[in-house]
């Protein structure tokens, strides 16, 4: 709910648990008086008042009590004695950046806004949220810049985006146009954030917040492995269970920042949005410019509050579709089976083998196209290779035997040896006077360009087309260098990251607006770009190639302080470090699969498959409906892990131990999250009964449960 109060001048949007409120002040002036757990209370306007000024801070000469340089400005800009980070820098025909944004007016409605072009939230009913429309103006330059704001309903989050418009008479240019800002009123909280690199990523990282700036950032094209778009300030003492968190994550995939400031005053400001770094968009008369959508949620109960809003969100409001709901084909993909050595007949005894575990699909990966033997060729020509592969028999035989079929791509990417490239050379992302970096023998290709994308999706058209293909595996495996396109003109440079990204969602939204029963699934050298961007396309992403069921505990639980189970591509391999079942375990937390030569299972191993496979059925619903507790983390215990999830009725639970390391002598005692203490759960595996009380509060007593290293259990308990 969003109200506005007009005697205070105050706008508050309300979700189940959380308050965010807005004050106008005289001058114009739009500042953030609070954003945290709800409150019955819309005349804030004590808590504008802040510490004295910097030295030498200047004040506008007309409303000389408002200091910008520590007031709570909702919508910071540059060059009008605001000295902290800014969310808005707009050069003028003058030459200068200064901007000062004034409040104008402001609507309430029901629903929510579209952002044409770019992945967002979504309702499917105008009742599900409310949103706010705050019209502001540069009296100087005319530019209008309209800050949306939705609270929804259902969930304790809000989406903030921005749309700017130049209702001047010059050309002005946008240096830096984010999403979002929040003033903090203190500096105790922790910064949360999640580093990586390939196998290895969205590694918790937690530090006190310092003095200065602080924060993460992509300027590789992509949001990448290095960090992902989201970071969470938790106070000083927050637990999963318990404390004040809040959670930021920007809804794209490309160049963005998220950035703390702590300034004199010990006040904390965030901001998020596009890199300002090698960015900057003209705008002529009558032109606008639409921000991506950044995500807030606030939680009073923890880390595992503030994920399970993330997830429940996403689930909701953001993944859409089809797969949205429908239960998605276990599969088995070709790559680390075979790698680039296949041909028709070693798919299709892939594909019997998977017909007797009772797996529901066979991916193929790299290698079935052009001259595609290695990874040195061939990406641009997406035409079979007819002297490898008939892919017609493979995909009929597939389908005969009641399996679908799935097929690889990486459309943004180009090999020099390949008929694209010799037939367009300018086609790949370069800039004049330099040789284009390669790396992992590829370029990439200018997807901000309209007639490169119609090449594209020509070529895989002609194969979904011709073919009845059920999934596609999307892939970018490099990052951006040398960034320009051949058809910007030089003044129109630094537009170039966001339209290749804006580039990849048009082709994107356009293959899944053309094949609707399609599953898409994104990839990028594994999680590389696993951001909420991409969600929106594709409701299911791969985690990491990292499938080492112990490496992946840490990349999945980091992975899950934002994102749902229902996103993450997570699948058994034939790695030696656990035995299967510990694989599977791990493995379906995820949207499950396999990644290995069915041929080649032992008889023992077959039977651990099917009975995962009947798992997987079995607990589908519960994964993929249900809350998800994280009991025992791995950054917090070096031995053993755990988690759960709960079904919102309260009457199942799944609770899945790893022993990471053997520990001699330990007497454990598990305590279960999120159950009603009332009911009374039976625990399947052993007929123990007890109450959810007795379960959350004493625990479960698991010191014999999975006693030696890479073992694992799981417990499944349901309520009468």
């Amino acid at each position: 709910m969003i109200t506005y109060n007009e005697q205070n001048r105050t706008i508050k949007l309300d979700t189940p648990n959380t308050s965010y409120v807005l004050g106008i002040r005289e001058g114009g002036f739009l500042l953030n008086l609070y954003y945290g757990r709800r409150l019955p209370d819309d005349d804030l306007w004590v808590l504008a008042q802040r510490h004295q000024s910097a030295s030498f801070s200047p004040s506008d000469p007309e409303y000389t009590d408002v200091s910008t340089d520590v007031a709570p400005m909702e919508y910071p800009t540059n060059g009008r004695g605001d000295f902290r980070v800014s969310a808005l820098s707009v050069r003028n025909a003058d030459g200068n950046s200064v901007t000062d944004l004034r409040y104008v007016s402001h609507r309430i409605f029901a629903g929510k806004p579209d952002l044409p072009g770019l992945p967002h939230l979504y309702v499917t009913d105008d009742a599900q949220c409310e949103t706010l429309e705050v019209t502001m103006r540069d009296a100087y330059t005319n530019v209008e810049t309209v800050l949306v704001y939705t609270a929804f309903a259902d969930c304790d989050a809000i989406a903030k985006h921005v749309r700017l418009t130049n209702k001047g008479e010059n050309t002005v240019k946008l240096e830096c146009a984010l999403s979002s800002c929040i003033d903090l009123p203190s500096m105790e909280y922790d910064l949360l954030t999640l580093w990586g690199r390939h196998a290895k990523e969205r590694q918790l990282e937690r530090r006190p917040l310092g003095h200065g700036l602080q924060g993460i950032r992509s300027k590789r094209g992509s949001s990448s492995h290095s960090h992902n778009p989201f970071a969470a300030l938790a106070e000083k003492g927050a637990t999963e269970t318990t404390g004040s968190v809040y959670g930021f994550n920007l809804i794209y995939s490309g160049n963005y920042v998220i950035t703390a400031e702590v300034d004199h005053n010990a006040t904390t400001r965030i901001v998020t949005g596009i890199n300002p770094e090698d960015f900057g968009w003209l705008l002529a008369p009558g032109e606008s410019f639409v921000t991506p959508e950044a995500v807030h949620v606030f939680s009073s109960e923890g880390l595992g509050g503030m994920s399970r809003t993330f997830h429940r969100l996403y689930d909701g409001h953001l993944i859409r579709g089809r797969w949205q709901n429908e239960k998605r084909p276990l599969l088995i993909n070709s790559w680390e089976a075979a790698y680039f050595d296949f041909d028709t007949d070693k798919l299709i005894s892939f594909a019997e083998r998977a017909k007797e575990l009772g797996i529901d699909m066979l991916v193929m990966d790299d290698g079935w196209f052009g001259k595609r033997n290695d990874d040195t060729n061939s990406l641009g020509d997406w035409f079979v290779n007819e002297k490898k592969l008939d892919l017609g028999r493979l995909v009929d035989s597939v389908h005969a035997m009641g399996l679908k079929f799935g097929i690889w791509y990486e459309p943004e990417m180009i090999s020099p040896d390949s008929e694209l490239y010799r037939a367009h050379p300018d086609w790949c992302v370069h800039v004049a006077g330099r040789t284009p970096s390669i790396a992992r023998q590829q370029y990439v290709l200018d997807v901000s360009r309209q007639d490169v994308r119609e090449n594209v999706f020509a070529q895989i058209q002609s194969v979904l087309g011709k073919y009845p293909i059920d999934y596609v595996k999307w892939d970018f495996n490099r990052n951006i260098s040398e960034a320009g396109s051949a058809l910007l003109p030089p003044e129109r440079s630094g537009e170039f990251f966001h339209r290749f990204v804006l580039g990849t969602y048009e082709l994107q939204g356009r293959l899944v607006s053309e094949y609707p029963d399609l599953l898409l699934e994104n990839c990028s050298g594994g999680g590389g770009r696993f951001d909420p961007g991409m969600l929106y396309y594709s409701p299911q992403i791969w985690t990491s190639d990292n499938t080492d069921p112990i490496e992946r505990l840490n990349i999945q639980f980091g992975t899950s302080l934002c994102y749902p189970a229902s996103a993450m591509g997570a699948h058994v391999s034939a790695c030696n470090r656990t035995g299967y079942r510990t694989k599977g375990d791990v493995a379906l937390w995820g949207t499950f699969g396999y990644e290995l030569d069915p041929n080649k299972l032992s008889e023992k191993d077959r039977g651990i498959v099917k009975e995962q496979v009947r798992e997987y059925h079995k607990y589908y619903d519960l994964i993929h409906g249900g809350d998800l507790y994280r009991l025992v983390c791995p950054w917090d215990n070096a031995f053993h892990c755990a988690w759960s999830f709960v079904s919102r009725d309260k009457r199942e639970v799944l609770v899945t131990f790893v022993r990471m390391r053997k520990e001699e002598n330990t007497i454990l005692h598990l305590k279960l999250q999120g159950l009603d203490p009332d009911k009374v759960y039976t625990v399947e595996q052993t007929g123990e009964r007890c109450s959810g009380a007795l379960l959350m509060y004493a625990g479960l007593e698991l010191s014999g449960c999975a006693r030696n290293d890479g073992d694992s259990c799981k417990l499944h308990l349901t309520a009468e």
